[in-house]
């Protein structure tokens, strides 16, 4: 049955295209919901580094996919926002802004 945090987990195999660093450690996953009496409803809302972001459509894809491949999700959605606007210096971890160089 996936969990909120199975699928954190699974979700952390996915990189942004162009930084090729892990979404979930820029901080590109904003919620993760898991509804349903086995937890096979998945949602995912995500940002992306930039709205002209040219690979977002593939990019919303690959986290779908990522989702979807889960033992026991039946179904799965990822809603792309921009509200609140991706900031590294704020939702990015540790790691993620040292190799960004924003300490």
């Amino acid at each position: 049955m996936p969990t909120v945090e199975t699928v954190r987990e699974a979700l952390q195999d996915v990189l942004d295209p162009e930084l090729h660093l892990s979404i979930m450690d820029l901080g590109l996953v904003y919620d993760v919901a898991v509804e349903g009496d086995n937890g096979e409803h998945v949602s995912v809302i995500m940002t992306l580094t930039s709205p002209m972001c040219p690979v977002g459509p593939q990019f919303r894809k690959d986290v779908l996919d990522k989702v979807e491949s889960l033992e026991g999700v039946k179904t799965a959605k990822v809603d792309i926002t921009f509200s609140p606007p991706w900031d590294p210096r704020e939702m990015a971890s540790d790691d993620v802004k040292m190799m960004l160089g924003l300490f």
